[in-house]
């Protein structure tokens, strides 16, 4: 689905770094770059973002976060937020281009993140977000306007590595993440959720059944007192502790036409 504007031969491989990872920075225009540690909202957003995103994301598809990129010989670039396939490249053997990158912008002007997206965008990633959090908006970098498009906060972000829409109004307010997870978890048949609907499932049938039992035996006693037939408290204690149905349902039957209790346990 993702196609580099340059032949493999021609760009150094996407893992050949420029950039040490884990040092806290990315290499941009040759340029030593770092990253600078974040205050809230924007590190709380780093959370909700990459768990929304993996919630949403295929089951073929990994989700990292700050994951360098070797967009050209000058650049190792690591977005906030990437989705890449989980196989390996065929050729390199080595893991697959990103095809959606995300971006998470606060304090900080969109000049950095425009840089950043135009590279990865030129490198073959197929799509480019960036969370504006100041703004309250989400925008995806277009190649064609060399800009970026902002996207309505109601809609959804549609791609085939997704298995679920991805909401852009969860993106930008993170009170609604937990709901959305849950939402996208259910959506993909997630085995922890599945389970746990079957077993609800089976305690409301359970939770019927008991009391249904519980409706047929008082049926009995009650029959058997309107009908002034005698019986003993043993008797009572067998009929409220019986637990199965057709049993239950024919010493109702019984209860309106016996002389007397024996006749039910017959």
């Amino acid at each position: 689905m993702a196609a580099a504007v340059e032949s493999i031969e021609e760009l150094p491989n996407i893992d050949d770094r420029l950039a040490l990872p884990e040092a806290g920075y990315e290499i941009i225009d040759g340029v030593v770059t770092f990253v600078a540690p974040a205050d809230p909202p924007h590190a709380e957003r780093h959370h909700t973002v990459s768990m929304l995103i993996g919630a949403c994301a295929r089951a073929d598809f990994k989700v990292a976060i700050d994951m360098l990129t070797r967009t050209s010989r000058i650049d190792d670039i690591a977005p906030d937020v990437s989705v890449f396939p989980g196989a390996p490249h065929p050729v390199t053997g080595g893991r697959q281009l990103e095809q959606l990158a995300f971006e998470i912008v606060s304090t900080e002007s969109m000049s950095l993140a425009t840089k950043k997206a135009a590279k990865l965008a030129g490198r073959g990633v197929r799509r480019v977000f960036a969370i504006d959090l100041q703004r309250a908006r989400v925008v995806e970098w277009s190649r064609e306007l060399e800009s970026w498009i902002v996207l309505d906060v109601r809609g959804a972000i549609d791609d085939p590595a997704l298995a679920v829409p991805l909401s852009v109004g969860a993106l930008v307010e993170a009170a609604s993440t937990d709901d959305e997870v849950a939402r996208a978890l259910t959506a993909k048949h997630n085995p922890v959720i599945e389970t746990m609907k079957a077993e609800s499932h089976a305690d409301g049938l359970s939770q019927g059944r008991r009391e249904a039992q519980d409706v047929l035996a008082r049926t009995v006693v009650d029959v058997l007192i309107t009908r002034r037939i005698s019986f003993s408290g043993a008797h009572r204690e067998r009929i409220l502790g019986e637990r199965e149905l057709s049993r239950l349902a024919e010493w109702a039957r019984l209860a309106s036409v016996c002389t007397n209790v024996e006749e039910l346990f017959e």
